[in-house]
């Protein structure tokens, strides 16, 4: 089986202010919004919501295959995947900047992003027709949004298992594309404004999501998150981080572990606890693949956080 992960790879320039968003806005003026942050942090990375997963997912032991477009000056960003132990056999290089996101951190974590798509506006040209089978794992995340049309089919053609994860880009898809990303997911992951405007934008009912035995999950920072099935709500508690250094690629982090328990055939409130062990460990560092770590550690950090052994190697 392999694990296939789609999505954006980006430089992300992430800065942080010690003050809150909400003291700069006025409500009844959003219409007219004219505002500057003055940032006091700043600092460039490796980002991107397909190479941040495909990262944890090596560290936690897989060989993820990373399906992506990138530009010319990826070079030492393929250095890190491959001594990472990211498969990159299906990035493909174009004549563009590799994608960019500028984010802006708050005090109380909230974020405001831009994103430049640079090469990845191409990545609907990597195909997987001829790498996808009925065995695999498909990750559908952040991407340019043809692309995520094209793997979501994919999939739902020869019936690979998915995780459908639409994100900052439901607003792009029309109500058909969306209940077809759903139509061939097995899990579906947001964060809790994500899933509310999923089941906005597709016209679909949270019983709707959840028909054919899929699992949604919706993350909630600090409030831990929920993991629902047809028959339960099973809520996840988080990891305590060392520091709360910097949010940016914590979700992603979680959904990576999530899916590495999974596949491990883990129930689904250690599944739950995976995902919030590795996100704890990415908030402690600025950058969203600069955190490390190995099984033992790992499966150390977590019987301290929750008390109980994980049975995962």
């Amino acid at each position: 089986m392999n694990i296939f992960v789609t999505g954006s790879i980006s430089f992300d320039q992430v800065m942080s202010m010690p003050g809150r968003f909400s003291d700069y806005l006025q409500p009844d003026k959003l219409h007219i919004l004219n505002v500057s942050f003055l940032m006091e942090t700043f600092s460039r990375h490796f980002g991107g919501t397909g190479a941040n997963q495909a990262y944890t997912l090596a560290l936690l032991g897989w060989r993820p295959r990373l399906a992506a477009t990138v530009g010319t000056d990826f070079g030492s960003y393929r250095s890190h995947l491959t001594k990472a132990g990211v498969d990159l056999s299906l990035v493909k290089k174009v004549k563009d900047k590799t994608a960019t996101g500028w984010a802006m951190t708050d005090r109380d974590n909230n974020q405001v992003w831009g994103f430049y798509s640079g090469a990845m506006k191409y990545a609907s040209g990597v195909s997987l027709k001829d790498e996808l089978t009925s065995h695999d794992w498909l990750m559908i995340t952040p991407n340019d949004p043809r692309a995520m049309v094209n793997y979501a089919r994919q999939a739902a053609k020869i019936n690979a298992s998915c995780l459908y994860d639409p994100a900052v880009q439901i607003p792009r898809f029309s109500r058909q594309q969306l209940q077809q990303g759903v139509k061939s997911a097995k899990i579906i992951i947001g964060n809790d404004y994500e899933v509310a405007l999923l089941m906005k934008q597709s016209g679909l009912t949270q019983k709707q999501l959840l028909k054919d035995k899929r699992i949604l999950i919706s993350t909630g920072g600090a409030k831990g998150s929920l993991v629902i099935t047809a028959g339960e709500k099973i809520l996840i508690p988080i990891a305590q981080a060392k520091s709360a250094v910097d949010p940016t690629g914590a979700g992603d982090a979680y959904r990576a572990g999530f899916l590495a328990g999974y596949l491990k055939q883990l129930s689904l409130p250690v599944c739950g606890r995976m995902g919030a062990l590795a996100a704890a460990y990415t908030v402690e560092r600025f950058g969203t693949q600069t955190h490390h770590f190995n099984l033992t550690q790992f499966r150390k950090r977590y019987k301290t956080n929750f008390g109980h052994e994980l049975r995962y190697s």
